[in-house]
């Protein structure tokens, strides 16, 4: 038998004009300016801030303080091998979920002190759930109502899928998203495989496990395809995997999950309706949120603990939204475009599908057709600008 092709390097950011290294010495500082402006610190944290904006463009890696609460867990995962290095030459997944730890602990998020348990990153995220284009995208569910169960599923999977594009983080710092043109496109879509793994209305239901990306406008539309495979029998139970603490600006936290069912029960029309159900389901235990620590470690989902590997390969589909999960389920590797998204993926314990708009380099499971049309059409700008997308399954 041929060998197996040895994966390429993981990305690291230290090249100039890199998407990461972009990243790392642009979008970093920017956001850390944006949440040293969102309130009232007090002159120490506003120092924290500034010695964390000097360490990202001039300086290096540092340790958790020793009394960390999750120290241990950080030297599992690599900190002592990053410790006393640049931030631009560590893996760039390892470096930007690092950033936001070193955030957290800059505003005094784990306390103890007035700042213990604020969001930095609540205001961003507020201003998302309360913006115009949200009712309006709410007021749209209308049209549903009384819609054929598939038309109406397929719809609520484009707009999990699409909903992506409300990332924050992309957002805050590129000034220019509001006013680009969107040219969406999806550049793989098996969206009826997915549909086929999940069983029949009124066929034994199993398990659905979504893991979920962003808060705000892309979390209202993750809940209500929840709500929709639990009232259709597509889903006996929903588990909603979240981030157990702020992180990627925009990343869902628990929190964030209430925010978003506050939204929806207090919103007009259908809205209400599925946001009441939503509120039931939590209720009765058929709607459950996870806010496991894996969810904020900065490495691959291959790496994953084994009672997330047994959750994993108990469900009947585990769902993977978002651009930041993406490069975890298949590694942050610059991948030729056409490896198969099931060779990358044979690892995970279950069927897996991802929903992912493309705000990164990382890209599986394309056709060679699609890659040389993208290529010939954009360069290599398709695979950052957030306007193509891809639902990919592994059975």
């Amino acid at each position: 038998m041929p060998d197996t092709p040895a994966p390429p390097p993981v990305i690291l950011g230290g090249e100039p004009g890199s998407f990461p290294h972009g990243v790392l010495a642009e979008r970093h500082p920017a956001i850390i300016r944006q949440v040293r402006d969102a309130f009232p610190y007090d002159p120490g944290v506003r120092g924290a801030l500034d010695a964390l904006l000097a360490s990202c463009l001039n300086g290096v890696i540092e340790p958790l303080p020793a009394d960390a609460h999750d120290g241990d867990r950080w030297r599992d995962w690599g900190l002592g091998a990053s410790t006393g290095r640049s931030w631009f030459d560590v893996p760039w997944l390892w470096s930007e979920s690092y950033f936001y730890r070193r955030l957290l602990h800059a505003v005094g998020y784990f306390g103890p002190g007035p700042w213990q348990g604020i969001d930095p990153f609540r205001p961003f995220k507020l201003a998302e759930l309360d913006a115009p284009g949200t009712g309006e995208e709410l007021a749209a569910l209308d049209a549903l109502r009384g819609r054929p169960a598939d038309e109406s599923a397929q719809a609520l999977l484009l707009g999990s899928l699409w909903g992506n594009r409300a990332d924050l983080g992309f957002r805050l710092s590129d000034a220019g998203s509001g006013t680009r043109a969107a040219v969406p496109g999806l550049v793989a879509d098996d969206s009826d495989a997915l549909w086929s793994l999940l069983p029949a209305a009124g066929d034994a239901a199993g398990t659905v496990c979504l893991i979920a990306d962003n808060a705000g406008r892309e979390l209202i539309p993750d809940l209500l395809l929840a709500a929709h495979l639990l009232a259709h029998g597509r889903a006996g139970r929903v588990v909603l995997h979240v981030k157990p603490y702020p992180y990627y600006v925009s990343d869902a936290t628990p929190a964030d999950v209430v925010d978003a069912l506050r939204k929806l029960t207090a919103a007009p029309g259908e809205a209400a309706v599925y946001g009441r159900a939503l509120w039931a389901a939590t209720a009765d235990g058929t709607l459950t949120v996870r806010a496991h620590p894996f969810a904020a470690a900065p490495l691959p989902y291959e790496d994953m603990p084994d009672d997330l590997r047994a959750e994993f390969a108990a469900a009947t589909l585990t769902v993977v939204k978002g651009d930041l999960n993406y490069r975890r389920l298949v590694g942050d590797r610059l991948w030729p475009p056409t490896t198969p998204f099931a060779d990358v993926t044979a690892y995970f314990p279950g069927p897996v599908a991802a929903l992912r708009t493309l705000k990164s380099d990382v890209i599986t499971g394309l056709t060679a057709k699609t890659e040389s049309d993208l290529v010939a059409a954009e360069e290599q700008r398709w695979r950052t600008g957030g306007t193509h997308a891809l639902i990919q399954v592994r059975r």
